[in-house]
């Protein structure tokens, strides 16, 4: 090595290895995946991983925080909502996005995207025009700092404004958005959410948002075990899903998480199961752990 060669710290050193191990994992995981589905017997494989979403467990962490705990915790993916105290908004400056994305890049945690609150679902054109716009404004955000999509919701049937036209608007409006994010490789990410949770209704909508850069973030709603069951309602959005999908405690007894895990990796997902708790741990680093420990056994139970 030459005098002259740049040293590293340690902590560089790590954070380059842990990423190196990762990509190699990943590697070994999708040529697994590729050989079995050549397999006359097929077995099930999946290469999902595991992170967070900023909604209430971490709502109070800073960004400096909440990379550190989610190291410690070896959750190493997140979404971050906006409002919250990481405070990652379209307000910061190109220096501090840079700073953002540089914090991502010197850890093995990924940000994975950014959880907005804009809708679509307003019949009144300006505040609609207001939601459509700030969701783009996420969307440069979102490129700033590294992530690659932007979580928006539905979200609501108005009084006298007859179903089938606030689905049509929605959709319509996600198609806007859509392909404004895709000059940016960003996802649009619409969450199962609100008063259009059931699936069947999130079905209609992506038929109207016909754009391929429209994809569903699954929420784990109670919905999802209306009509016809999970597996039906499953079937009805998987073709859409993006990179993520939300589940929320999965110690939960009113949730089978067993077979949602078991749908997942049926249809070979390779996003991230975003973990949105609302509960109040006394310790949330352990919990955290817990979760992800729950996660892992689901996920080798259903790979069996």
């Amino acid at each position: 090595m030459s005098s002259k060669s740049k040293k590293i710290t340690r902590r560089q050193f790590l954070v380059r290895n842990s990423k190196t191990a990762a990509a190699l994992v990943t590697a070994a995981s999708l040529t697994s995946c590729s050989t079995l589905r050549t397999n006359t017997a097929r077995k099930p494989c999946s290469t999902m991983n595991f992170g967070l979403v900023t909604y209430l467990w971490a709502s109070k962490w800073d960004l400096p925080t909440l990379i550190s705990n989610c190291e410690k915790t070896g959750v190493f993916g997140v979404e971050l909502r906006t409002t919250h105290n990481h405070g990652v908004e379209p307000n910061l400056n190109k220096s501090q996005r840079d700073d953002v994305k540089q914090r991502f890049a010197d850890t093995p945690v990924t940000l994975v995207g950014l959880g907005s609150d804009e809708r679509f679902d307003n019949p009144d054109p300006a505040v609609l025009n207001k939601a459509i716009e700030a969701t783009k404004a996420f969307v440069k955000l979102s490129q700033d700092v590294g992530a690659t999509g932007v979580k928006v919701k539905p979200n609501s049937f108005q009084k006298d404004v007859p179903r089938e036209k606030t689905i049509d608007q929605i959709g319509k409006s996600l198609n806007i958005v859509a392909s404004y994010a895709a000059d940016y490789n960003q996802q649009i990410r619409l969450e199962v959410h609100g008063q259009c949770a059931e699936p069947p209704i999130i079905k209609a909508i992506m038929d109207i948002a016909d754009n391929t850069n429209v994809f569903v973030c699954w929420n784990s709603n109670k919905q999802d075990l209306s009509g016809k069951g999970l597996e039906y309602n499953f079937n009805l959005l998987k073709d859409r899903f993006g990179a993520t999908a939300h589940v929320h405690d999965l110690n939960a007894a009113d949730y089978p998480y067993q077979q949602l895990i078991n749908l997942f990796v049926k249809m070979d997902y390779t996003g991230w199961l975003m973990l949105e708790a609302s509960t109040k741990p006394q310790n949330y680093i352990t919990a955290l752990i817990e979760q992800r420990n729950i996660f892992e056994k689901l996920l080798a139970k259903a790979l069996t």
